[in-house]
């Protein structure tokens, strides 16, 4: 059993074979003077191509990322995450405010909104079922609480397949849930901060004490937001990233879980999710057609001019996405009972079973995570280039490539990786055409699997 989780966690170590090492050495000698040469050349249009570089590192990051904490996690490669991007592209698109790109009517359906209606119903369920509903078993009957979450998930489907159909007011019918949600987390932070100051306090009756307060944020927050137009666009990148991570939820525990149990068998886990993926990028084809959709121009559209380069704030505010969602999971892995959890699965999910960690429940969230990040990767890239039904499958290939520079498993390896990537493929074009850098992508994979197979920052 431990030698096929270990021979599933990574590529093979690198062969001894003589002169490996120095032929490796002298490739990285010679792309290192190229560029020092490049660069002495033209300095500002190795800005140009530095900057470039960054912009679309941060998207191959977010990628990496969202695979690197999954793969870490149950140590298979799920190929639905370049569905997830795809998802988060075609989703702002799907709820874009901008008339100017054509009319909706032509766009909006009724059989996609009761399906992503149907599925976060789903998820509410059984999120309601697994975690809510064993600590009212005290206090009320199993009929009664069965029909409790069957109410409140039936509603949150209606409430999305609502929001989704009336896209030109996604203001005001995301309103009340962000709303509740900053009531909820209001309340939250309270308790946490109650139980810190005094570790005896009843969090109900915290609870109850800042029910009010919070009521009345939550209330202004949606007052505020039910007022902002503007906001359309942007709160479709969050409606995208949420049903994109409901999707792998869903997938996880109405499919993965059951194929885990049975098959056990990386092989068949990938398969399954291939088709998982060519399905949906089949489904996109079926609802948007095949030709290229653009994105509405968001805020720093407007290049600025700097040292000779011309730089987008677009392009800033991707990298800054990048940056902070590695914080964010780092943050999350290493300092929060939930992170260890993650970690203590990846390193023996039966042991993790034995000592009463959830492990279904964990990485759901996990899958839910991932999915989001790939989500926000392909907004990103479609605020940047137009959309393709087939957008998802290069961008999964691109993270996946980025994840192996910069060590398969190593969320370290995976913010590094995709900036490396990104860079190499913009230098790596300073002479040729642009069309070379998908070539210059998989010609850095080929390296590091032959020199390098264990990455930049190999996962100890």
């Amino acid at each position: 059993m431990a030698s096929n989780r270990e021979g599933a966690r990574g590529l093979p170590r690198l062969i001894n074979v003589p002169g490996t090492r120095l032929i490796a050495a002298l490739l990285t000698a010679l792309a290192l003077g190229y560029i020092a040469w490049k660069i002495g050349q033209a300095p500002p249009q190795a800005l140009q191509f530095a900057f470039n570089g960054l912009a679309v590192g941060a998207v191959y990051a977010l990628l990496a990322l969202g695979f690197t904490l999954v793969y870490s996690t149950v140590w298979f490669f799920d190929l639905y995450y370049g569905a997830a991007a795809a998802l988060g592209a075609y989703g702002v698109f799907y709820l874009r405010t901008d008339p100017a790109l054509g009319s909706r009517l032509d766009i909006n359906s009724l059989p996609v909104n009761v399906i992503f209606g149907a599925v976060v119903a789903g998820v509410f369920a059984w999120t309601l079922h697994t975690m809510i509903e064993p600590r009212l078993r005290r206090r009320a009957s199993p009929a009664v609480l069965r029909t409790g979450v069957a109410v409140v998930a039936v509603a949150m489907g209606i409430y999305t397949a609502i929001v989704l159909s009336y896209p030109e007011h996604l203001q005001l019918t995301l309103s009340p849930a962000v709303g509740l949600a900053t009531a909820a987390v209001a309340i939250a932070i309270t308790q946490r901060v109650a139980h810190s100051v005094a570790s005896r306090v009843n969090a109900t009756l915290v609870a109850l004490i800042a029910a009010a307060p919070a009521a009345v944020l939550g209330a202004w927050c949606g007052y505020l937001l039910s007022g902002a137009p503007g906001a359309g666009l942007y709160l479709s990148w969050a409606v995208s990233c949420l049903l994109a991570g409901c999707v792998g939820l869903a997938l996880y525990r109405g499919l993965y879980v059951y194929m885990r149990e049975r098959a056990r068998s990386p092989l068949i886990m990938l398969v399954a999710s291939l088709g998982i993926l060519l399905a949906i990028a089949a489904l996109i084809v079926i609802v948007f057609q095949s030709a290229p959709r653009p994105l509405p121009d968001a805020f720093g559209s407007t290049p600025w001019n700097i040292g000779g380069a011309r730089i987008k704030g677009f392009n800033v505010f991707a990298i800054g996405v990048a940056l902070a969602g590695f914080a964010g999971m780092w943050l999350l892995l290493k300092m929060t009972s939930f992170g260890r959890a993650v970690r203590a699965i990846g390193d023996d999910e039966e042991v993790s079973k034995v000592v009463g960690i959830n492990t279904t429940v964990i990485i759901a969230v996990v899958f839910f995570i991932g999915a989001m990040y790939a989500a926000m990767a392909g907004i990103l890239t479609g605020h940047d280039t137009a959309l393709q039904p087939r957008m998802g499958l290069l961008l999964l290939l691109k993270g996946w490539i980025a994840s192996v520079v910069g060590g398969i498993g190593n969320l370290y390896g995976a913010i590094v990786g995709g900036f490396v990537l990104g860079l190499v493929e913009q230098f790596g074009i300073w002479d040729l055409a642009g069309e070379w850098k998908d070539a210059i992508s998989f010609g850095l994979l080929i390296l590091f699997l032959s020199f390098w197979p264990q990455g930049l920052l190999p996962r100890r």
